[in-house]
């Protein structure tokens, strides 16, 4: 038998696969609560244990599947490069694969939301921020990249970059793959960026 612990975390998981399917499909502004409760299978008021607001479900969202990338970049073997391509790469396909209509609604509702203000939940930009910093700091702590590398300023850079590629596939409706583009650009320039700071 599941403990009551595992059955929250069932149902809050229900309700964020419904609202994300809602979302990407209607946009926010025309998903209702009643919609996601619905196609979660619980009642109205069960979403309210879980979430204040249905912009909640965007903004959490934003974070299970961006910390697995960052842990799983750190982990893997390989170079600098390549665990830091593994990121950009991966952070891409996270989007791509939510769908353009969902990527748009995140940027309009997640982005602006201010930093530590709710639930102590940061805005997501700064949690971005933070895990490429942290990345880029493992390659510094671990000796694979020089003491005096520049991590918050490559680390702007390179979330610049990413947030500029997924506003721009979220404005072309995905009409393209964010996800090649990424590989792309990684492949073209971040050895050229990092070059002066390898050792």
């Amino acid at each position: 038998m599941a403990s009551r612990q595992e059955n929250a975390l069932l149902t809050k998981k229900k309700l964020l696969e419904a609202g994300s399917k809602i979302i990407a499909e209607k946009g926010l502004s025309h998903a209702t609560i009643d919609e996601i409760t619905a196609l979660a299978g619980v009642g109205k008021g069960t979403f309210y244990t879980y979430f204040k607001k249905k912009e909640d479900i965007v903004f959490a969202m934003g974070y299970g599947a961006f910390t697995e990338i960052l842990e799983e970049a750190i982990s893997l073997k390989g170079t600098f490069i390549e665990k830091l391509t593994y990121y950009m790469v991966n952070f891409s396909a996270c989007i791509e694969d939510s769908s353009a209509k969902l990527s748009q609604e995140w940027i309009r509702t997640v982005v602006d939301i201010p930093a530590g203000e709710e639930n102590n939940q940061r805005g997501k930009l700064c949690f971005d921020l933070d895990s490429i910093g942290k990345l880029i700091g493992y390659g510094v702590e671990e000796g694979l990249l020089a003491e005096e590398t520049p991590v918050e300023a490559l680390g702007h850079t390179l979330i610049d970059l990413l947030y500029g590629q997924m506003f721009c596939w979220s404005m072309r409706d995905g009409s393209y793959s964010l996800r090649a583009r990424t590989e792309e650009f990684c492949r073209t320039y971040l050895t050229s960026i990092f070059k002066a700071y390898m050792i």
